[in-house]
């Protein structure tokens, strides 16, 4: 168990938190949620004792221990994968290396045995004897494979390094678990592995997450930070949407309904206060006013960005032939015989396990790099528009917002249509005068899709356009793409992403493609699909998206 007592917190005249209690209790799962610079992370924080609230106490119950997903990809360098994952449970680690230390001496003296005896009974209490099973498990199931795990972490690519701190944090079975954006970098099978994990996981956890798949599939409860408080809902992320907006309605209907009543009975009295006759039951209606009240409806932190995809026209019959490609990276062979029709009204996701295929696809489609072999053919009808997955080469200005949307805007449109643009994309009143080198990674995509809308395209190709956006940014997004009407090429490691925008799912497989139109949870348990992936992945029946 895990309590927050009267916590408050500002930053200068800003308010983050302001008298939050709540308590989080074993065998639940606890999804916390809030727009972007709400305070999800500063929470975790707070309650991993790793930051001092203005005010208030975290109370953990006695003995119990609490485990944190870092977010400091350089903090274990010098260790190795499978050392840095034991490090999760500290104490466990250090009876390790004192008991090792013991026995690598040449000589053994009469204390070392009883020292040793300690050390072997606080081990086993610790379920010790297990750890190097338990670890090659957790790194198994997150994708690290065996030929990793004595590297030095130093030696590790950024994804790999982010899922053995995970790793870490699952390890030991800790009392109280706080992860904040643990899918990230993750893949659908590893994420699917620990939304597996955490659902049998029997202790408290706590999760920041902008995967709505992911906090449905994991979540008994929802704690939601909005107007400086926290308040807790039963239920996955689904549930806590339509409750959240029932409840909102609910106050807004009783609002209207407080508020004819007042209209009403003003204007009785307006007309029959200076009537004898009807004085008195003047003077009984201003009594009835005096008692109304209309519930304040404070203004919440979570807003959603307008995105809207218009075609300048529709496409024809011919979107898209690739015939044969293929690139080598680095000495590399990334795509290999790559074809594919691309046919009107598709709406394609592309997935596998090899990130860098997809993004080289969509780069040689967009004109970015060159093609080793084969070829590919637009319509003549098509104008296609590009998200990358890197965007930094776009924002290497020294360019406030409206000087940068202004570019992509239409020629005969001014500073007034950059600055109403902007504004429905959250960057209202002065935020439109930011400079592009201070935007976070958030505003920045907000940038490119705002940039997307602007081309009038009719197909769009998107690399992992929800990473860095909160959910509410994500749901516009999701949104705007089930209304586009034409044609839609993407990739996200994003399960409700993937599942509500595609009509056909393309696999990039290393031995070639699998291309089925289907829904995605469809796919996903097709029994044809499963025996053709077996093939073309050697043997390898795991799922490699």
């Amino acid at each position: 168990m895990i309590q927050a007592a009267n916590i408050a917190l500002s930053y200068g005249k800003r308010v983050i938190f302001k008298d939050v209690n709540i308590k989080f209790t074993p065998g639940n799962c606890y999804g916390l949620i809030g727009a972007n610079g709400t305070g999800k992370s500063t929470f975790l924080r707070i309650l991993a004792g790793q930051k001092e609230p203005d005010k208030g106490d975290v109370i953990v119950a006695p003995g119990e221990r609490i485990a944190v997903l870092s977010q400091d990809q350089f903090a274990f360098d010098e260790e190795t994968v499978f050392n840095t994952v034991i490090m999760g449970h500290v104490r466990l680690y250090e009876v390790m290396a004192e008991r090792e230390a013991i026995y690598a001496k040449a000589e053994f003296t009469e204390e070392d045995g009883l020292r040793s005896g300690e050390l072997e009974v606080e081990f086993g209490e610790m379920n010790g004897y297990e750890a190097e099973a338990e670890a090659a498990v957790l790194l198994s199931g997150l994708g690290i494979d065996e030929e990793l795990r004595q590297k030095k972490m130093k030696e590790l690519e950024g994804g790999d390094k982010v899922r053995v701190l995970l790793a870490q944090a699952l390890f030991g079975n800790p009392d109280i678990l706080l992860l904040d954006e643990p899918t990230n970098h993750l893949d659908l099978k590893s994420i699917a592995w620990l939304e597996d994990f955490l659902f049998k996981f029997q202790n408290t956890v706590i999760i920041v997450s902008h995967d709505r798949h992911f906090l449905n599939q994991v979540c008994t409860h929802v704690a939601d930070i909005d107007f400086g408080k926290i308040q807790v809902y039963v239920g996955n992320y689904d549930f806590w949407y339509q409750a959240s907006q029932l409840n909102l309605r609910q106050k807004q209907d009783q609002n209207k309904k407080v508020t004819a009543k007042a209209n009403e009975l003003k204007e009785f009295i307006q007309r029959f206060s200076s009537n004898a006759s009807k004085a008195k039951q003047a003077t009984s209606r201003k009594k009835l006013l005096d008692k109304l009240t209309i519930e304040d409806m404070p203004v919440s932190s979570r807003k959603y960005p307008f995105i809207v995809f218009k075609a300048d026209r529709p496409c024809g019959e011919v979107i898209l032939e690739i015939k044969g490609l293929g690139k080598e990276i680095e000495g590399t062979p990334v795509l290999n015989n790559f074809s594919l029709t691309v046919n009107k009204g598709d709406k394609i996701a592309f997935v596998g396990g090899n990130t860098l295929a997809k993004t080289t696809l969509f780069q040689i489609l967009a004109g970015e790099i060159e093609p080793d072999s084969g070829s590919f053919r637009w319509g003549v009808t098509i104008s296609s528009s590009y998200f990358p997955k890197e965007n930094s080469s776009y924002f290497d200005n020294n360019m406030n917002l409206v000087e940068w949307l202004r570019q992509f805007a239409p020629a005969n449109e001014g500073e007034s249509f950059a600055r109403g643009f902007l504004g429905k994309m959250l960057f209202s009143g002065e935020e439109a005068m930011k400079k592009t080198s201070v935007l976070s990674g958030g505003e920045r995509v907000r940038c490119m899709l705002s940039r997307l809308m602007l081309s009038g395209a009719n197909v769009l190709m998107l690399d992992e356009p929800t990473n860095h956006l909160d959910l509410e940014s994500i749901t516009a997004l999701n949104d705007g793409l089930i209304a586009y009407p034409e044609v839609v090429l993407f990739t996200s490691h994003d399960h409700q992403f993937v599942a509500t925008v595609s009509n056909r799912i393309v696999e990039i497989t290393p031995a070639g493609i699998i291309d089925r139109m289907m829904p995605f949870d469809e796919y996903l348990i097709n029994e044809d699909v499963a025996r053709l992936r077996a093939e073309l992945y050697h043997g390898d029946t795991g799922l490699k998206l």
